[in-house]
């Protein structure tokens, strides 16, 4: 009987390997077809409004040529098809399906500022949303600057402001006797009380309120110019939340009432009785002509080895790989075509040995002539910060949360907890000390306690000397704003961290600038890495090579045995060892 098995599980991975071979052919014929029906598809034909839907999550950037991908556009793809779009004479407008329930609000921002110069055109934006039920403003910031603002009149207007929520898992490691062995630089470096606290410290609160507020006192003013009102009117009304649909037509925050399907017939009729609707995903952008500008994105945990672009199909892991960004920088430097680079960053940190490999990517660079723009997205924390601070000139929105510069690491000391259903673990130990640091089963002794945060001042001390450096500011002063702060956008570029404030086309005209382009030239935009083919993506995917049913039976058979087991045991004590440059992102509501 076993055998019968073995032998219909072969068959069975032969059957998906032979699957697996005819869908490369498949997709390769299909993404030579592919390409020829986008360049048709990114041609308008008579009267067109554009269709932008935000009601689903959204990438920062790319995303948009992997072999499973959604219709869903990323961020700074919308932002490339708006600038198209805007000197295309066939496009009369644009019509938004608006997000209910929250969105990044930096995401928010950055489609504002491009729905404002897509409007500079002369064409129009018309929004509609289903209700707006989150009371996060950032849903209705990201369609502030629309003409018409369209509310089903059935649903709610949420509206209030910002709120963010953070756990503290210090009383339920107390229960469980569990003990949290963490060192943080400096007492901003948030993320460790999450672990060791049971509330917020008054550096941690003092933080979270600070930022919040930028975040509120930013979208109040948006709100108030692109709906012609008074800040103080603003403020008390979103006290006064929640409110009915009527309620919000009253004040000037929604234009009209009706369904999705009236708001769609309005801006046909607004483009002409003839007009067709096309989706921005399908509408595409131009990769320009002129001067050459690399782009590199960067976006998820920084990580060491490639980058992750949430592709595949089984993980929708997004990372930023130390040598992924780091081998597109070194290519894009021996580009002779190359003559500025633009970096898009969206990260809350990481790997302190992947951020300063990409740190020094940047550095050969710009030791190669080609001058280096940051572009930040929803955030640039911590390593995030790190692998942008070398740069020639940072630009960020607002919005952004950026900074943290600090590092946490420790440990989980779990021995009394397993002892209270009889489990222990005893060790035998040669060498030095040192090898218990990072034991679940053995505290922390002195002599380890200080070593290992030996190691973390060399950390913060690197990364501190790295912004100093980078961003020309003297020592002592980087120490202050350090800490493993959080920041704002529009807090940093006070206090040096920043400066610009804008968004992905703003980075690319300051990388203009930096090159000796003339602001009036076109520019060609060239990616780094470039995206991989169908057949490279089915490739890597699934690795597939001749033997490859022969190796799967082994594969199985191997991850049954005791051996197998225990490595994954192992490897799940090996993930608690942490040495982050990570900054805590609470969520924000």
């Amino acid at each position: 009987m076993r055998q019968f098995f073995i032998s219909l599980l072969g068959s069975i991975v032969g059957f998906f390997v032979a699957m697996f071979l005819m869908l490369i052919l498949f997709f390769g014929i299909i993404g030579a077809v592919g390409n020829s029906m986008n360049a048709k598809a990114n041609k308008t034909e008579g009267p067109t409004v554009l269709t932008l839907d935000l009601r689903n999550a959204m990438l920062d950037h790319g995303g948009n040529n992997g072999l499973f991908s959604s219709d869903s556009a990323s961020l700074v793809t919308i932002v490339r098809s708006l600038e198209k779009a805007k000197n295309d004479d066939n496009v009369k407008g644009l019509f938004i399906r608006a997000n209910s329930y929250g969105m990044s609000s930096q995401q928010a921002e950055e489609l504002r500022l491009s729905i404002l110069d897509f409007k500079s055109s002369g064409k129009f934006v018309i929004a509609h949303a289903q209700g707006f039920e989150s009371p996060s403003l950032s849903s209705y910031i990201a369609v502030s600057a629309a003409d018409n603002i369209w509310l089903q009149d059935t649903t709610n207007f949420a509206l209030a402001g910002y709120r963010a929520e953070v756990e503290f898992l210090g009383g339920v490691f107390e229960k469980f006797d569990a003990e949290a062995e963490f060192i943080q630089f400096h007492e901003y470096k948030n993320a460790v009380n999450s672990y060791t606290k049971k509330g917020f410290t008054a550096p941690h609160r003092e933080a979270m309120t600070a930022l919040l507020q930028s975040l509120m006192d930013t979208s109040v003013g948006y709100i108030s110019t692109d709906r012609h009102m008074n800040e103080a009117d603003v403020h008390a009304f979103l006290k006064d939340a929640p409110h009915s649909a009527e309620q919000a037509i009253g004040t000037g925050f929604i234009d009209r009432l009706g369904h999705y399907a009236d708001a769609r017939q309005y801006a046909k009729a607004k483009a002409g009785g003839d007009a067709s609707f096309q989706s921005i995903s399908d509408y595409g952008f131009d990769i320009g002509s002129g001067p050459v500008i690399a782009f590199i994105g960067g976006q998820g945990a920084v990580l060491e080895g490639n980058s992750s672009d949430g592709s595949n199909p089984f993980s929708n892991n997004v990372s930023m790989g130390g040598d992924t960004i780091s081998e597109a920088f070194i290519k894009a430097a021996n580009d002779d075509k190359v003559k500025a680079i633009v970096f898009r960053v969206s990260s809350p940190g990481g790997s302190p040995t992947a951020s300063d490999q990409i740190w020094d990517a940047v550095n050969k660079a710009k030791k190669a002539g080609k001058p280096v723009v940051v572009s930040m997205g929803q955030y640039a924390a911590s390593g995030g910060y790190y692998v942008a601070a070398n740069a020639d000139k940072i630009v960020a929105m607002p919005t952004t949360i950026t900074g943290s510069i600090g590092v946490f690491g420790g440990k989980f000391f779990l021995k009394d907890t397993f002892a209270k259903v009889g489990y222990n673990v005893e060790s035998i130990n040669l060498g030095g000390e040192y090898g218990a640091v990072y034991s679940a089963f053995e505290p922390w002794s002195q002599g380890n306690k200080a070593a290992y945060k030996g190691v973390l001042q060399n950390i913060y001390d690197d990364f501190t000397t790295r912004v100093a450096d980078g961003r020309n500011i003297p020592i002592e002063r980087v120490r202050e704003i350090a800490k493993g702060r959080v920041w704002t956008g529009e807090q940093a570029i006070e206090i040096g961290l920043v400066d610009y404030l804008g968004g992905y086309s703003e980075a690319v005209e300051v990388a203009k600038q930096l090159a000796g382009i003339d602001a009036d030239t076109s520019v060609r935009i060239k990616k780094f890495p470039r995206d991989l083919s169908p057949t490279e993506q089915l490739e890597q995917l699934f690795n597939v090579t001749a033997d490859a049913g022969a190796n799967l039976q082994a594969l199985q058979t191997f991850a049954q045995s005791p051996e197998f087991q225990a490595l994954v045991r192992a490897q799940a004590t090996l993930n608690t060892r942490n040495t982050e440059l990570r900054a805590q992102l609470p969520n924000i509501e």
